[in-house]
């Protein structure tokens, strides 16, 4: 959300794309990293809740929190021990004193977000959407906040105010990427002092029968983590190094602003499942729960495909978001055309999301690591060979690819451990009828507003005439 929310600005006060494509790759890194310092807690977290008896909840708790704690410390140690060669690493060529200043940002933001996650984990296990959401909130407003200060308020006022260009003196540099990382940092630590009621309730004190079984779980949720996150951001990671030099950040930049289009999506994945995921732990005794997933997989696809049409139907005037600066307006808008396949990648994100509750509710974690380590060696190649050739469009290419084979992996095992009755043939039209029409709103009818809307109201339509009887029935059993 914030990335999105902040977008046109960095695309119109950075000088170049070639910026906004260090800005991609930073943030691309940190996603790795978050999963690792994570170390699979957030998910063993809940699962414990329902494994162990309600006393021991607390036990859980502490010990969710101390892993975090743990990797945290030994991240700090690493970066600070290593900032210069890695910031080398990072700057390829560029001012490395800068990188320097880069990596102890994003350090102290990894550290502030990895001991957040135990703590959201609870309000969610709690049943507190409201203080979840306040803050979060508060996060986005002070992130966004801080960075329109730096990057636009600031440069205006010291043009025309003394106190303010008093104020800025020698140390503001306009236009410095690293304001962003700043105001980053300042939102990540104001989140983590608003989680002190939550974190005063730990105690550092190990259970270690629990916690041997606890990171005998996680161990396996960790390392398909790390391999999920290779399949969605390896592309974004090693863009810099696929295609070396300026042109590589700017098509990264070009890439990672194009993305911004599909955001809509990649939010409703994410909050499905944000909440989706507690939901199948606690649903998993329940009489016909097995059913209960179909038809939720069923109707978040149907809904997944909706959204997917609609962006496609309204890309010509959705690009106007990532139009960039006077000098360059229209150099983002060069990768618009995969953004039908963007979407589309975000629709088998999410069913590959609903499907992974098998290996979850069953504790054949270890399908994990196997299913996304499969996709995590398919994404290297094909980037390997794919990106050089093609450039980002070889990387979403990739992305169909791997989450294909990862969909029909899970989906193989899944039947087998934990079979689920879902409507394959239903969900797999709506699927291909949806990117028909998206693929035809965008290439054949040159994203005309007109036409793609009138087909996404006919879409629409016809799913409702389809789908009236169940959904109504669904209903009635609600009330």
């Amino acid at each position: 959300m914030i990335s999105f929310l902040m977008t046109p600005v960095y695309l119109r006060k950075f000088k170049d794309a070639a910026v906004y494509g260090v800005y991609s790759n930073f943030y691309a890194w940190v996603s790795m990293l978050n999963a690792i310092l994570a170390f699979g807690m957030e998910t063993t977290y809940f699962r414990y809740l329902q494994k162990q008896k309600e006393e021991d909840r607390d036990k859980i708790y502490n010990n969710s929190f101390i892993v975090t704690l743990f990797t945290s410390a030994l991240l700090l140690f690493a970066v600070f021990l290593y900032t210069k060669p890695i910031a080398s690493w990072f700057a390829d060529g560029g001012d490395v004193d800068i990188y320097v200043q880069y990596i102890k940002y994003f350090a102290f933001i990894l550290v502030a977000d990895a001991l957040a996650v135990v703590p959201f984990a609870r309000l969610r296990a709690e049943g507190r959407p409201i203080r979840y959401s306040y803050l979060k909130f508060v996060n986005i407003f002070v992130t966004v906040g801080l960075n329109l200060f730096f990057i636009v308020y600031l440069p205006a006022w010291k043009q025309t105010s003394l106190f303010w260009s008093n104020f800025a003196g020698d140390w503001f540099v306009e236009g410095w990427l690293g304001y962003v990382f700043l105001s980053n940092l300042g939102a990540s630590v104001v989140t983590l002092l608003l989680l002190f009621p939550e974190i005063s309730k730990v105690r550092l004190k190990i259970d270690k029968p629990i916690m041997r079984s606890m990171l005998t779980y996680s161990l396996p949720i960790l390392v398909a983590n790390i391999s999920f996150i290779i399949n969605e951001n390896l592309d974004k990671m090693f863009f810099p190094k696929l295609i070396p030099g300026e042109i590589g950040k700017i098509e990264l930049g070009i890439y990672n602003a194009v993305t911004k289009i599909a955001v809509f999506l990649s939010l409703f994945v994410t909050a499905f499942r944000l909440g989706a995921e507690p939901f199948f732990f606690s649903h998993a005794k329940s009489e016909n729960a097995q059913r209960t997933y179909a038809i939720i997989m069923k109707y978040f696809v149907i809904l997944m495909v909706m959204v997917m049409v609609g962006i496609t139907a309204n890309i010509s005037w959705l690009k106007m978001f990532i139009k960039g600066n006077e000098l360059q307006p229209e150099v983002y808008w060069q990768g618009l055309k995969i953004v039908p396949i963007l979407l589309f990648n975000y629709v088998l994100l999410g069913i590959y999301m609903n499907l992974s509750v098998w290996y979850k509710l069953t504790d054949k974690t270890k399908y994990a690591i196997y299913i996304s380590g499969v996709g995590a060696l398919v994404t290297i190649v094909l980037n390997v060979i794919l990106i050089p050739q093609y450039s980002y469009v070889g990387a979403v290419l990739s992305t169909t690819i791997v989450y294909g084979i990862m969909i029909m992996l899970s989906l193989v095992w899944g039947q087998k451990y934990y079979p689920i009755p879902y409507a394959f043939g239903t969900i797999s039209l709506y699927l291909i009828v949806g990117f028909l029409i998206s693929l035809t709103s965008y290439f054949v009818f040159d994203s005309n507003v007109w036409i793609g809307n009138l087909l996404l109201i006919v879409f629409c339509i016809a799913t409702v005439f389809l789908e009236k009887n169940k959904v109504m029935q669904i209903l009635r059993k609600a009330s």
